[in-house]
């Protein structure tokens, strides 16, 4: 697998959202359900945000705030890395390990058509490393 496109094309592109006024318990709820570790935050359907599990233990843990007073909007982060279809999957890798994020939603003639996650992302890198490895055993063996 080579880019995004094709792990979107295996995996699915399904994305789940909320909108910046839905309550932090509620977005908990929606990722539970989904077993999912973050969520696009969305505005008339353009994404504004990204919340995620690390939002919640950062924002309203340990600062003592309230998930079912609070709304997504006040904690969200708000500046989203994002990656295309045409992205190849070790610069999502790239992309990840340099801004610290686990989570890249992918847009494609600003709509959001995907996500790619950390375990994707290394997912795909181990099936390639096993199939190069199998493709070298066979040369090395002469059994092509």
């Amino acid at each position: 697998m080579n880019n995004v496109k094709e792990l979107l094309a295996i995996k699915g592109d399904k994305v789940w959202t909320v909108t910046p006024g839905v309550m932090i318990y509620e977005a908990l709820q929606l990722m539970a359900e989904k077993n999912i570790g973050a969520v696009i935050v969305t505005e008339k359907d353009r994404p504004v945000g990204i919340f995620s599990e690390r939002d919640y233990c950062r924002e309203v843990q340990l600062k003592g705030k309230s998930s079912t007073d609070t709304p997504v909007r006040e904690i969200m982060t708000k500046e989203v890395c994002y990656v295309a279809p045409e992205n190849k999957i070790k610069e999502c890798m790239a992309l990840m390990t340099a801004k610290r994020v686990r989570h890249l939603p992918v847009m494609d003639n600003n709509q959001l058509v995907g996500i790619v996650t950390i375990g994707d992302v290394v997912k795909s890198i181990i099936s390639d490393q096993e199939f190069a490895l199998k493709e070298l055993e066979k040369y090395i063996t002469g059994s092509y």
